[in-house]
């Protein structure tokens, strides 16, 4: 079970090339069910799709959400996928339904609470407090999500053509445009930001990455940890009360972007997704906005 499992593993990174935050999930999710099977004395050759509803139940009876159930259906419909396409397993996840999901809005910050947070990055002026800035910033003009910042590379920024090039889930790259003001400041931080920060001991440091901090002694992108910790901070300074994530300040420039005029297909390039589905959701939030629009253009109002 083990070989199988570990060649597995290397399928989602060589060929399906998933992302590192999903490849986690998948890796825990085929654990948690190996160790269930290993529990009730059964091996994967064994296993049939009365095991794999029996395990489902034994996740239903831990009280587990109907999304955490929905992905750990998904990561055993990929493993069987494997195992039938790769070692002639008979599908046994084939027919498992997914469960229904409650589909939530996404939440989002006014534009007077983005410029309420952007102006809180303003006040510290030190080389740290300039990169923090930056990286707030570009994280709501770009829409990025948080993996794709804090694993930028300098290189990815060009000032030419004003564009920068994002690397998306599944090893998959967009091209989104930057405002002129996010080119400035990202250039005065490479040019005269960026050498204070990569100097260890005395000496120079080179570094690929757009954010790189030190870890022991060692160059590496800074953490999606150590972000959230960053931007607690500057949310707490600027006098917030709301709740705010990276993924929030991605929703709040797609729904600031549709206000103002944006079409559905240029926000999916925009933000990366596969599917012009997933972005319609935010044709949802601006009913109240319809509404006024309405009120004020329509000639009989």
């Amino acid at each position: 079970m083990e070989a199988l499992i570990t060649r597995f593993e290397s399928y989602l990174i060589a060929e399906k090339r998933v992302s590192h935050n999903t490849f986690d999930a998948y890796k825990r999710d085929i654990a948690q069910y190996a160790q269930y099977l290993k529990k009730n004395n059964l091996t994967l050759e064994a296993a049939t799709i009365t095991e794999i509803k029996n395990f489902l139940q034994h996740l239903h009876d831990l009280s587990i959400t109907a999304r955490s159930m929905a992905r750990k259906i998904s990561s055993l419909k990929t493993f069987y996928n494997y195992l039938h396409v790769h070692h002639k397993f008979d599908h046994h996840a084939r027919d498992i339904a997914m469960p229904k999901l409650e589909k939530k809005l996404p939440q989002y910050l006014s534009e007077q609470e983005v410029e309420q947070l952007l102006a809180a990055t303003e006040k510290d002026t030190s080389a740290i407090g300039i990169r923090n800035k930056a990286m707030v910033y570009l994280l709501y003009v770009s829409g990025m999500r948080i993996t794709e910042l804090v694993s930028l590379k300098k290189s990815a920024v060009h000032f030419d053509t004003g564009l920068v090039a994002v690397t998306g889930k599944g090893g998959k790259d967009r091209m989104v445009p930057l405002p002129q003001h996010m080119l400035t400041m990202l250039r005065d931080y490479f040019e005269n930001v960026y050498p204070k920060l990569m100097i260890q001991d005395g000496v120079p440091v080179e570094s690929e990455f757009a954010f790189p901090i030190f870890y022991a002694k060692k160059v590496k992108p800074i953490s999606r940890q150590a972000f959230w910790v960053i931007l607690k901070k500057l949310v707490r300074e600027s006098g917030l009360q709301s709740f705010v994530s990276p993924h929030k300040l991605r929703h709040s420039l797609a729904t600031h972007m549709l206000r103002k005029g944006a079409d559905l297909r240029s926000l999916q390039l925009l933000l990366g997704h596969e599917q012009l589905s997933t972005v319609q959701i935010y044709t949802h939030l601006e009913t109240d906005h319809l509404r006024e629009v309405y009120d004020k253009k329509h000639p009989r109002s």
